[in-house]
């Protein structure tokens, strides 16, 4: 019998996590947790509502009040606010551009940790995202850290964005990148850093497949 354990996979904007998180949760059949999702709710929910992203109590008000779900399609993850589906609205530019700074708030933080380590208390669950290993689930049995070169990271995030049909330069999306690299590392809460027992895997060279399965032989060895 494997063991039903927990994946956190932590890295920077660009990475890939989410994509590799997906692929690693269905090959074990265990439960996808898109961390970044939730907050990119709360960052929407706060602009429909016009509350001003610099007011952290608002802002942690916003997320206490709005009941996120995550739910499994063919399609993927879709993200639901209050019902709503939202998972598309919660990932175009302008959201996009106001995340780092919505989750940089302590309180909204603290709310969506709360209800990140209640989904994943039962085990069997990947998290991908900024602080999983770190602060949301210290105790997990495999820690992964996943990086590539930002020029790598606006490459695919430009690729992405053609895909989505939304106009961008790959110049902009790497200025993008690495303000969102330097605002994540340098919060007070719960800031960007690699976990002393995360494994560091760079995919800049690596396809998704390739990273995906890097991490779904080191879940092997952790789930016997």
């Amino acid at each position: 019998m494997m063991k039903k354990i927990q994946i956190a996979i932590d890295g920077p904007a660009g990475a890939g996590k989410s994509t590799v998180a997906k692929i690693v949760a269905e090959k074990l059949q265990f439960t996808y947790i898109d961390t970044g999702a939730m907050y990119r709710a709360v960052t929407y929910q706060a602009m429909q509502q016009h509350v001003s992203l610099n007011d952290a109590g608002a802002l942690t008000t916003v997320a206490e009040k709005m009941k996120i779900t995550l739910q499994p399609s063919a399609q993927g993850q879709l993200i639901f606010i209050d019902g709503q589906e939202v998972t598309q609205v919660v990932r175009t530019p302008a959201v996009t551009a106001n995340v780092s700074q919505v989750a940089a708030h302590a309180g909204v933080r603290a709310v969506m940790v709360k209800l990140q380590q209640e989904l994943a208390s039962a085990g069997g669950v990947v998290m991908d995202g900024r602080d999983i290993a770190t602060h949301v689930l210290p105790q997990a049995e495999l820690k992964v850290y996943m990086s590539a070169t930002v020029e790598e990271r606006a490459r695919r995030r430009f690729i992405d964005n053609e895909q989505r049909g939304i106009a961008s330069t790959v110049e902009e999306l790497q200025r993008a990148i690495e303000e969102r690299d330097r605002q994540d590392s340098e919060r007070e809460a719960s800031p960007l850093i690699q976990a002393p027992d995360a494994i560091f895997l760079d995919t800049t060279h690596l396809t998704i497949e390739e990273a995906a399965n890097e991490i779904l032989t080191l879940a092997y060895d952790k789930m016997v």
